[in-house]
Parts: structure tokens; sequence; C-alpha cells
């Protein structure tokens, strides 16, 4: 799927490992995104980054990876219509659109796929970028989980779990 920014996004392969470890690394390294271990290494990062029941994709530009994503049912059984997502980016990628067009990409996909809602279990409230980005594209709020961050920076900080659902389907947060 090519996107309006020029970006190609596609189901990732296991010759882009090095190029999503390259976008996951610092990302993870930061922990302040990501309920990851900052020394997690790489094979155990990427068997989570593919790991069932998501679908890893890369968004490529002038031939370079500069995001990723990975999209899947949210819980298994009662809550499988409803998908999950995580999105990441090359410091490279700010500004270009990359972002946005994984997660428009991923709506599209969940919604081709039969979901009928997608939910973001954490997002960290202080990623005031993301935070902004998926109100832009639909997502709200829906609830609030005091402290259940440790922010390296800021210690202790509020997860959120935002919420939209697809193909029309109607919900009142």
């Amino acid at each position: 799927m090519t996107t309006g920014g020029g970006a190609v996004i596609r189901p990732a392969t296991p010759t882009d490992h090095d190029a999503i470890w390259d976008i996951l690394r610092p990302v993870y390294r930061a922990g302040e995104t990501y309920c990851m271990p900052r020394d997690v290494e790489r094979d155990e990062a990427l068997e989570d980054w593919f790991a069932r029941p998501f679908t890893a994709f890369v968004a490529e530009l002038d031939g370079r990876i500069l995001g990723t994503s990975h999209v899947g049912a949210n819980r298994p059984a009662g809550g499988s219509h409803v998908a999950n997502a995580s999105f990441a980016t090359h410091p490279d990628a700010r500004g270009r659109g990359i972002a946005r067009s994984l997660v428009d990409h991923a709506k599209t996909w969940a919604a081709d796929q039969g979901f009928r809602a997608m939910q973001f279990n954490f997002v960290v409230s202080t990623n005031q970028d993301a935070v902004h980005l998926w109100q832009k594209a639909g997502f709200a709020i829906v609830g609030r989980l005091p402290a259940a961050f440790l922010h390296p920076q800021h210690g202790p900080v509020d997860g959120l779990v935002m919420f939209q659902t697809l193909k029309g389907e109607t919900h009142e947060p």
C-alpha cells in the first residue's frame, strides 16, 4: 500500500529484522514509551514484535525503512473483534507523515480483516506526540490508569487507554 506521503507500507519479512531493530532499539533503550525492558536483546525484541496474533509491517520511503507497526487481535475469544497495534518510527521519519501513514494503514488493515474497533491499551501520557496523533486519527481517550508507568525522567505517569470504532461502527466513550 502506498500512502499519501509516498511511503510504501508492506508486510515485514525476516530480511527487515535489522532495520526494525534499528528503529526499536533506541525506543526501548529510552524506556519512555513501551513496557519493555530497557536492556531487551535484539532477538527477544523481534520475537515479541513478530509474535502471534500480530502481523508486522514496515513503512519504506525512498528504499529505506523508516517505520514499523504490528497489528492483531487485542485479546483472544470474546475480545478478538477488537484490534490492537503498536508503532515505532526512525528519528529521520519525524515530520514526514510516516507515523500517520502507519496508523491509517493499521486501521484499514484491521477493518479489512473484520475487526470492529481498535484499542491502544497503554499509551504513556507523556508521549504527547503520539497522543496528539492518535487523537487526530480519531482515537478517543476512554480510560486513564493513574501512575501506571514508571517513566525514567518523570517518575510515575499515567497510562491511557485509547479507542476507535472501525467500519462505521459507533461507540459512546
